[in-house]
């Protein structure tokens, strides 16, 4: 579908108009939408505007690496939104003349839809232009990161609550997962600053640039965006290492008192095992009250060793 707004010199907003009737003199500038279009309206892109072939085959196949491209007469952005519901990103392009920007997305884009509702019903269309529309996209693009970083900021604090309730495994597992969601986002926001960062020191966009301080405030979101991932991350990492911590003390505790259970028996079984062996003049054997006097030897040794141990502190 490709949808079609436009502002005459007069300030009027157009929306019943094709893309061939906006090259009229009588337009100020327009926007045109490309809104999951199908291969036909795709061809307009060539035919009608005319943009640049490398350009256009960034728009068709998808997903490029958010950047900023300059061409003779338009310069073309690539940027990318992401939605907290499944964490994927969708890729979002933008060619921007003189007079006129041209968006184009093949999925449903909630930014882009925002930014068209309000710009259909403003009363001060003398003030939009191109420049302030793609402002606008970017900025909800960006904002819309920020639910998806406070749902991961929630699940590491319900993770620390609930780390008695849950074996360690699933809670590594859980750990791991919310790890891979924080480098999926890293992976989305670092090109998007990158782009925001070029945009703010380009040469060859002065007309942009007017609103200079409007994008700055995109790129300060983008660091502060940057900052809590890579906190956040800190965070992840420092958990990892205390259940691996905790998991290994634990491990240490079984092996020492398996370790002392076993010292303690390893006499007793030395003498069970002497006293096993069937020879027949063997000293000891005729006694009376021998085997009473052996296993009284035997406690004695154990509680012995038990004792000693405990002294030394090697149930603390």
């Amino acid at each position: 579908m490709i949808k079609v707004v436009a502002v005459s010199i007069n300030n009027e907003m157009m929306t019943e108009l094709s893309v061939h009737q906006l090259h009229s003199q009588e337009i100020r500038w327009f926007w045109v939408d490309f809104d999951r279009p199908t291969s036909e309206e795709m061809d307009a892109l060539e035919h009608v505007f005319h943009f640049h072939p490398l350009a256009i085959e960034d728009c068709i196949h998808k997903l490029q690496r958010p950047k900023l491209d300059y061409y003779d007469d338009h310069t073309f952005f690539v940027a990318h939104s992401l939605y907290s519901a499944n964490e994927e990103k969708e890729e979002i392009n933008f060619f921007v003349g003189f007079n006129y920007i041209v968006t184009f997305h093949h999925n449903e884009s909630k930014e882009t839809q925002e930014v068209w509702n309000r710009l259909i019903q403003t009363s001060e269309a003398h003030v939009w232009n191109q420049n302030l529309v793609l402002y606008h996209i970017l900025d909800k693009v960006v904002d819309n990161y920020f639910p998806t970083l406070y749902e991961l900021e929630d699940s590491l604090n319900n993770l620390e609550n609930i780390t008695h309730e849950q074996s360690m495994e699933k809670l590594l597992e859980r750990l791991f997962e919310i790890r891979h969601s924080l480098l999926k986002l890293r992976q989305t926001v670092i090109p998007m600053r990158d782009l925001l960062y070029r945009i703010l020191n380009s040469h060859r966009l002065d007309s942009l640039l007017e609103r200079k301080e409007y994008f700055s405030d995109i790129h300060d979101h983008l660091l502060k965006l940057t900052e809590m991932i890579e906190a956040n991350r800190e965070i992840t990492t420092d958990i990892r290492d205390s259940y691996l911590s905790i998991n290994s003390h634990q491990t240490n505790k079984v092996t020492k008192v398996l370790t002392v259970i076993t010292t303690i028996f390893m006499p007793l079984t030395l003498i069970a095992g002497i006293y096993g062996m069937n020879f027949e003049y063997m000293p000891e054997l005729t006694w009376s009250f021998g085997y009473f006097l052996t296993l009284f030897i035997m406690l004695l040794i154990g509680f012995g060793m038990f004792a000693w141990f405990k002294w030394k502190g090697w149930f603390d």
